[in-house]
């Protein structure tokens, strides 16, 4: 059986199934129009790469992220034509892949086939893999490249993960980490150090592409903001210390999977199961990915811990063979329960929305005051916030069927807000950029102080400051469990404010 499992011919039939999975899982989702960074950077990209052959966007900022995705999405709109539900397919299809690719990978490390089901188990219902599996941003086929790499070199197919590292760079310049681990790990094979250099054509070909960056834009990394925001920005020894802990917390305790945490730490110390060769590199990835995306990257997005997921629960996976049975289903059975309920229950302190799905409330809120919008105000020009003034701009997003005039304020601030002209501005939105439930962390007056200082915050108008100073009155409210968006204009006669979409 063990053979079977460990066989080519397992994955041609484990892959329809895992497939079958993932895309059933999201059916509810096929036609969700795009979110955030989605809208904001990679499908612009993607649809500039469709419609005129440009590498480097100029319907987005250009910035340091390599154009392997958005390659990869333009090919498959060139084949099946450009929709959100062809994009969708085209992500779930590599999380389809990244579950078999783990499920290999757990077999060349514990070889029982019903160890290697764990991860693909605990990958299924991990929320940031559900949500990313959908979405198209870069960490899901970073995630896929970067695992196997991992497994053809452990199989010593050298030559072969030396190619899969220069598709993961072609998909996200922080790949890079992958190729440097694994060629030091080589030179310190002394049977055959030569083999290093395999891994020397990820680094020139991302050192290419950086220089097609710098004709086009004349700088480095394509953006001298971007370049500020998540090296300068994200270099603070705040911030990074911080990114850090808040890393660790994320792929070591949150959402339960403290309990494998725990199963590992008990494995590490009494059976010394992670002392092999392939181990040590399987641990120093974790590591060393953890410490990059804490140091680089000023949005401290969790979605970039994505790659080393696969490999924890892979870990987790052979230390609960070394656990009595009844702790092992136990163990298995709080892990896979908690991160279930994560991906329906928010913390009480700010996240990403799409780290869940509070995503598709952000969304769908979204979608509603749009068609309210287009149908109420289609020749007025809207002042908001991004990325709902560029979900309103363009049809293609999902949101209108109609382009609709905006102009774009940096944020919602107070002190934003305050320093615009209020006759400029006939229709307003407003709408909860950060997760601020009424009794969670940023009610507490030290938290606001600390955030103020280290990650400026603050709070956002209220409807009373907008009438005050704009004299618009609110025209509709929808709210989504903890989220709201809101209009106001001086259109309509000043009336009570109108709720809709109210789901407590």
């Amino acid at each position: 059986m063990l053979g079977m499992a460990s066989s080519p011919r397992t994955g041609l039939w484990l892959f329809p199934v895992f497939a079958l999975i993932v895309f059933f899982a999201h059916a509810p989702y096929f036609s969700l129009p795009y979110f955030w960074d989605e809208l904001g950077q990679f499908v612009p990209a993607a649809l500039d790469l469709y419609h005129d052959g440009s590498l480097v966007p100029h319907s987005a900022v250009p910035n340091a992220h390599p154009p392997g995705v958005m390659a990869y999405l333009a090919l498959v709109w060139r084949a099946f034509g450009y929709s959100i539900p062809a994009t969708r397919a085209a992500m779930l299809l590599l999380a389809s892949l990244t579950l078999l690719v783990t499920f290999l990978l757990c077999l060349e490390l514990c070889p029982d086939w019903r160890v290697g089901l764990v991860p693909v188990l605990l990958l299924a219902v991990d929320p940031f893999f559900y949500m990313q599996a959908m979405l198209a941003q870069l960490d899901m086929p970073a995630t896929l490249f970067t695992v196997l790499a991992l497994l053809l070199f452990l199989r010593a197919r050298y030559l072969s993960a030396a190619l899969a590292c220069v598709a993961l760079v072609l998909i996200k310049e922080t790949g890079v980490l992958v190729p440097l681990i694994l060629g030091i790990a080589t030179l310190c094979d002394r049977s055959r150090p030569k083999r290093a250099l395999y891994f020397l054509p990820p680094f020139l070909i991302l050192g290419a592409w950086f220089l097609l960056l710098w004709h086009a834009t004349h700088h480095i990394f394509g953006d001298p903001g971007f370049t500020h925001y998540n090296l300068n920005y994200a270099l603070q020894p705040v911030h990074a210390a911080l990114s850090l802990i808040r890393h660790i917390y994320y792929v070591f305790i949150a959402d339960f999977r403290w309990v494998l945490s725990l199963a590992i730490l008990f494995a590490w110390r009494n059976k010394r199961i992670y002392a092999t060769r392939n181990w040590k590199i399987i641990w120093c990835f974790i590591a060393a990915h953890l410490l990059l995306v804490s140091v680089l990257g000023g949005a401290e997005l969790e979605r970039y811990l994505l790659p080393a997921l696969p490999l924890f629960y892979t870990a987790a996976a052979a230390a609960l063979v070394q656990l009595k049975p009844v702790w092992r289903v136990a163990a298995l059975a709080g892990a896979s329960a908690g991160l279930l309920a994560g991906l329906f229950t928010n913390p009480p302190f700010p996240f990403p929305f799409e780290n869940n799905l509070a995503m598709v409330d952000f969304v769908e809120l979204h979608r509603a005051a749009a068609q309210f919008l287009e149908k109420t105000y289609p020749s007025q020009a809207i002042y908001t916030a991004w990325p709902l003034t560029a979900a309103l701009r363009n049809p293609a997003f999902g949101y209108v069927t109609t382009s609709l005039r905006t102009t774009e304020t940096s944020d919602l601030r107070y002190s934003t807000l305050m320093a615009i002209d209020p006759r400029r501005v006939g229709v307003l939105v407003l709408y909860s950029r950060t997760w601020e439930p009424d009794r969670g962390v940023l009610r507490w007056p030290s938290a606001q102080q600390f955030l103020s200082r280290f990650y400026e915050y603050e709070r956002q108008m209220n409807a009373l400051e907008v009438h005050q100073h704009f004299g618009l009155a609110p025209v509709r409210r929808w709210s989504r469990r903890g989220q709201w968006i809101e209009i106001y204009s001086r259109l309509e006669e000043p009336a009570p404010l109108k709720t809709v979409l109210s789901l407590k």
